[in-house]
């Protein structure tokens, strides 16, 4: 079973994906992905390079520069997921090439990126706003400003909700999250 996982950042699909792990199950997490891929595809940096000047510096993407520009300008983050989507998925299709039991791949770009039609389910993790701003600041050790710009650059999670199977919301405690998704993992155990 693959299950897609998707929402904003700052929602807590990692602690999906912890669970999901310690069953055994394969986590491709595409934002990982991505920055693997940046290390080692030429093509797809030059590509972020050419769109975007000056936010590689010595053959290494700057995160938070390339940040500054795509989620101030809605076109800008367009352009980029133009560039990168293409290049995630194919290396997601060729980790799955002979899937596990159990696999679950995190995008937040999910549909956009053509990765849903691999899974047999899609789960939205969704918070509220305020509380994935904190977790965004302390997690990634930036601004409330910046962590705003990146939460509002994103869909909302009523878009999420609409197009996923499953959504699991995250508004308590670590633990109580935690047993909301071992609950649901257990469902879908029983589903198979």
């Amino acid at each position: 079973m693959i299950i897609g996982i998707t929402g904003g950042t700052g929602c807590g699909k990692t602690t999906l994906l912890t669970e999901i792990e310690k069953r055994g199950g394969l986590v491709l997490d595409c934002d990982a992905i991505y920055h693997e891929l940046l290390t080692r595809d030429d093509v797809l940096l030059n590509a972020i390079d050419t769109r975007f000047p000056g936010v590689v510096e010595n053959g290494a993407l700057q995160r938070k520069r390339l940040g500054a520009i795509v989620f101030a300008d809605p076109q800008a983050l367009a352009e980029l997921n133009a560039i990168t989507h293409g290049a995630i998925r194919a290396e997601v299709e060729r980790r799955l090439a002979d899937p596990p039991a159990l696999a679950a791949i995190d995008a937040i770009a999910l549909f956009e990126g053509g990765l849903a039609r691999l899974c047999d389910v899609t789960v939205a993790v969704t918070a509220p706003e305020a509380q994935r701003v904190e977790r965004l600041m302390a997690r990634d050790g930036i601004t409330r400003e910046y962590a705003e710009s990146r939460v509002r650059a994103q869909h909302d999670e009523k878009w999420f909700a609409q197009r996923c199977d499953t959504v699991l919301r995250n508004d308590g405690t670590r633990a109580e999250f935690e047993g909301k998704c071992r609950a649901y993992l257990d469902g879908l155990s029983r589903m198979c």
